[in-house]
């Protein structure tokens, strides 16, 4: 199985690409990347999903080759994306799944729409990603600077600190492309708004089955910040990947893929125990 990439203009607003596989008449699963990424973020996922699932993994607004427009990178506006994506695309309720900057947006997104989120699966997240000093020290230190064209070695260190183990070279090599699509203005807004934006107090209004993914050797989300998760929303669990970073989902896909899919249909039946 293999996923046909589309684009479609969300009405009102911008246009985006999104690869999409799967059965349509199975249960809605949206795919939000991290920072910089693109759709193909879920590249190595995707093959091992069954076919029951109708998978849409989305390339966010400025990245990809996605619009790229001057404003609009905050969670709500990513989230209001999605919601006009699932308008267009005629689906009432959906899983999210959304890693890192993903994550913020899919959890903006269940508390701006949550009678359209079946379940959330996040993966390496936080509730407030703007509270760590390292990554505002790293925010204003390393991507203010930022200009155009932005370097290969900064795209390809940037991704390689999400990493605990090693992955294929092709592989990486595809993620730094993707990440090199993204213009310098658009890394410092994508990162100003998921910093600048805390709303975790909000998280407490989540009320869907939802699974924390975390690497234990993810170097930017601690264990303490799962902790804080699982306290904040309430139907939560937690899967430890113990091997793997921030991007367990590139390391890990197939494990990834098997606890998505069981977590999806867990969802579908009305089944899940958290």
């Amino acid at each position: 199985m293999k996923p046909t990439l589309r684009q479609i203009r969300l009405p009102g607003r911008v246009r985006i690409e999104f690869a999409e596989q799967g059965d349509h008449g199975g249960t809605p699963v949206i795919a939000l990347h991290g920072v910089t990424d693109s759709w193909r973020s879920f590249e190595p996922v995707l093959p091992h999903l069954p076919s029951e699932l109708r998978v849409m993994a989305l390339t966010q607004r400025g990245h990809g080759d996605s619009e790229k427009p001057a404003d609009g990178y905050r969670p709500a506006d990513f989230a209001a994306d999605v919601a006009s994506f699932m308008d267009a695309m005629e689906i009432e309720r959906a899983v999210l799944v959304g890693h890192s900057m993903g994550s913020i947006n899919a959890m903006r997104f269940a508390v701006d729409h949550p009678a359209r989120v079946a379940g959330l699966l996040l993966a390496g997240t936080m509730p407030w990603f703007g509270r760590p000093p390292e990554l505002v020290q790293y925010y204003r230190q390393e991507i203010v600077p930022l200009a155009d064209p932005v370097p290969d070695a900064f795209a390809r260190d940037f991704q390689r600190s999400t990493l605990a183990q090693q992955i294929p070279d092709p592989m990486l090599d595809r993620f730094v492309a993707e990440s090199l699509k993204v213009p310098a203005d658009v890394w410092r807004a994508a990162f100003a708004g998921f910093i600048g934006d805390d709303f975790s107090p909000r998280l407490r209004e989540i009320g869907v089955p939802t699974l924390i993914v975390w690497g234990r050797h993810d170097a930017f989300c601690s264990a303490a910040d799962q902790e804080a998760m699982l306290g904040l929303i309430r139907d939560a669990r937690l899967v430890q990947y113990a091997d793997a970073g921030h991007a367990m989902h590139w390391e890990e896909p197939q494990r990834f893929a098997l606890d998505l899919s069981r977590f999806v249909t867990l969802v579908a039946a009305g089944a899940v125990a958290v």
